[in-house]
């Protein structure tokens, strides 16, 4: 992946927020990070940097379900029917095993379902595994 690439991070758990840049500086993935708390400060986000088109919109996102506000699933609802930023791949990372936020998940065209907690080593070969993906896909402008 591009390392100009911006990656939004939608998490309101700061420890999980910490976790996943560490995991991140673990493999060598130097790109911003952004970070939203909830669904409605992410699609706010992302719909400023689309219009300003000054700096690059995030086209990866990491996406917790059980957020305050907006849900994940809420947020993934409003950027599929956003043509600027339905292209996003979207990777669920959240503690909701619940099968219909799964499929409710899939439906919406995410690109993967990871369940926390993750064990350490399992976390960071889960976000080697993210890179190894990124590194393979062609994401729009």
């Amino acid at each position: 992946m591009n390392k100009n690439t911006p990656i939004l991070l939608v998490e309101d758990d700061p420890l999980d927020v910490e976790n996943i840049k560490r995991a991140f500086a673990a493999q060598g993935i130097e790109n911003i990070v952004h970070v939203a708390r909830t669904g409605n400060e992410a699609l706010a986000l992302l719909l400023s940097q689309t219009a300003e088109a000054q700096s690059p919109t995030p086209r990866i996102i990491l996406l917790d379900l059980n957020l305050p506000e907006m849900g994940g699933l809420e947020f993934l609802q409003a950027i599929r029917k956003n043509p600027a930023l339905r292209s996003c791949s979207v990777f669920v990372m959240t503690s909701s095993k619940d099968e219909q936020d799964v499929v409710m998940a899939y439906d919406l065209n995410v690109a993967g379902y990871i369940v926390k907690p993750i064990r350490n080593g399992s976390f960071k070969e889960a976000i080697a595994t993210l890179n190894s993906f990124w590194e393979l896909i062609e994401l729009p402008n």
